[in-house]
């Protein structure tokens, strides 16, 4: 443990806290009633994405307090502030989705710049919501302060009370907002009521915490403790219990630890341990949004770890872990068969998982599986030898119309379901796809096309619940496919393609597609072609009048469509470790 009198030579505190010439930062430390001896302590960042937009970020103040406790306990001295958060349940459907992958880059940028600014000498970082986990990750990694990242938890599984009227099969299982999504398409196919939908939306999310199914938020939680940088355990309890408090004192003694051995950010997150979280990714049958968010944080740390990169060990890594929405459990059955370390325990006995990583805790991945005694419980977790398929439950694909890539949740999906060619019903946007959907002017075995949702062009990369939860609520979620050079949900299954690179503002293939062209998807190859010649492409990107013009000439917006590059790289909008001249910690 530290002593309270520092050593501050090396911290970046001491440029606000030492010598004579600080006496007038010293008195707003007074001013906030810090004592001498406080002030002499390292200074470690609480941040959080505390707001309250939606159940995701609401348990995370009162869950920072305890980080607070751990850390002065530890000898620190503590201070919290708060980022921003956009809550895809929120913003979904509708422009508000444009907001969200640019999110992830505020959260990053306001969290380093706060960090810079105050000289904060670590970081323990909490979010509850998709974006949010990785841009406060790849805070911590950019800075590469020490740090310990904490997730909110989960929501609690809803229930339909006894009696009520709604469809049996609403009745039977747990629900979470995937299921409203998809009540949605019901409704609009006449097999639920208004009334019944009104039912169904007061009890789908029942408590504080993220969606409850294997979708972003969980999967990158369970990411923060494959890649070392969340205490082991830690992702896997609920937001409503008030246990958590113990994993936020645990987090915040943890980060004194690490200031004291000086293991930073970028000892943790090493190449190995990337590889390590894509393989948690897969065998949990996680969102392809790791795919854009693991590069992103990879670039974070001067990293090549790309798309492309993230899909070939989706593809060697068996996925046994029975989650929604391809499965039938959510986060807190997970948390309850022993939650991620089990699954990592798993994936260490077919030699999955690199041991000689470096986590959060000061001890390395190996030391910390040997200390995990719960084996895989065969329900939600099965052993490894006898996996759910052979695969991982994400796939990535090319083709002559996605040289870049692109991915494929495929988890649930029978081996004959990945296999799909049809012809092309090409819409512009999501708002033109979601109208054709709902009229139901679409026929079974097409493949649907929306374009002009990439990163650049979207702008902001838009996620499309809306439109595939209502195929799959009019039972079409099987007899069509969708492709876009925008994204999924997490909570997002049947056939649906994203990622798709380069995207249509970048004149990639898919902004070249017309009505009626033949697209074959094939998961078990790794295909995703289109019926064209070299030859007809190129007359086709001839004739191309250029990218679609969007409403955003001004703003955020605008200004991360000037700066975003290709989600193959992670959509990411600065030059990354490679480029930097100097570490924020060595300053």
């Amino acid at each position: 443990m530290l002593k309270n009198k520092t050593d501050k030579s090396r911290l970046p505190s001491r440029h606000v806290t030492e010598g004579p010439e600080r006496a007038p930062h010293r008195s707003y430390f007074y001013a906030m009633d810090l004592t001498e001896e406080q002030i002499d302590q390292p200074f470690v960042g609480v941040a959080t994405c505390w707001n309250e937009a939606a159940p995701c970020n609401i348990a995370l103040n009162w869950q920072a307090q305890s980080v607070k406790t751990g850390v002065l306990g530890a000898g620190g001295t503590p201070r919290e502030f708060t980022t921003i958060t956009v809550t895809d349940g929120i913003a979904m459907g509708h422009e508000g989705m444009r907001s969200s992958l640019a999110s992830r880059e505020a959260i990053a940028d306001t969290v380093e710049l706060t960090m810079r600014g105050h000289c904060y000498d670590a970081l323990v970082g909490l979010a509850g919501c998709d974006k949010s986990l990785p841009g406060m990750m790849m805070a911590m990694i950019r800075l590469n302060t020490p740090s310990v990242f904490l997730y909110g938890g989960s929501i609690l599984p809803g229930k339909v009370p006894e009696g009520a009227d709604v469809p049996e099969d609403f009745a039977t299982r747990d629900l979470t907002v995937q299921d409203m999504f998809e009540a949605v398409g019901r409704y609009q196919a006449g097999d639920v009521s208004e009334a019944q939908l009104a039912v169904l939306e007061r009890v789908a999310c029942p408590s504080a915490g993220a969606c409850g199914g294997q979708f972003t938020a969980n999967t990158m939680a369970c990411v923060s403790e494959a890649i070392g940088l969340a205490l082991f355990n830690s992702s896997g309890m609920p937001a409503p219990f008030e246990s958590r408090a113990e994993y936020g004192a645990a987090s915040g003694a943890a980060v004194m630890n690490l200031i004291e051995r000086n293991i930073r950010a970028r000892d943790i997150c090493t190449r190995k341990a990337f590889e390590n979280a894509a393989r948690v990714v897969a065998c949990t049958g996680g969102s392809t949004n790791a795919g854009l968010h693991l590069p992103a944080m990879a670039h974070e740390a001067g990293i090549d770890f790309f798309l492309e990169d993230v899909c070939d060990i989706f593809r060697e890594t068996p996925y046994f872990v029975d989650l929604k929405p391809g499965g039938q459990y959510v986060a807190k059955d997970l948390y309850e068969a022993g939650g991620v370390p089990v699954v990592m325990k798993e994936l260490r006995k077919a030699g999955l998982m690199h041991e000689d990583c470096m986590t959060a805790s000061g001890r390395e991945m190996g030391e910390e599986l040997d200390r995990v005694e719960r084996e895989a419980d065969g329900r939600v977790i099965y052993p490894i030898e006898t996996p759910l398929t052979r695969t991982g439950g994400v796939v990535g694909l090319k083709g002559n119309l996605a040289p870049d890539g692109a991915i494929v949740k495929v988890a649930g999906m029978s081996a004959e379901q990945q296999v799909f060619s049809g012809p092309a019903r090409v819409f512009e946007s999501e708002e033109e796809a979601f109208a054709a959907v709902k009229a139901r002017t679409y026929e079974e075995g097409e493949v649907i096309v929306i374009r002009n949702e990439g990163p650049a062009g979207g702008p902001g990369m838009r996620e499309m619940l809306a439109t595939t939860a209502a195929l799959s609520g009019q039972g079409m979620g099987k007899k069509v496919a969708l492709i876009t050079d925008g994204r999924f949900s997490g909570a997002t299954r049947g056939f649906c393609v994203g990622h798709v690179g380069p995207e249509a503002a970048h004149g990639g293939p898919i902004a070249l597609l017309r009505n009626g062209d033949v697209i074959t998807i094939n998961a078990q190859t790794g295909e995703l072609s289109v019926d064209l010649t070299a030859e007809e492409l190129e007359a086709r990107k001839a004739e191309w009048t250029g990218p679609k013009e969007t409403n955003y000439a001004s703003g955020a917006l605008w200004k991360y469509a000037q700066l975003v590059g290709s989600a193959r790289y992670g959509a990411v909008t600065h030059p990354g470790a490679k480029e930097e001249r100097h570490v924020y910690m060595d300053l």
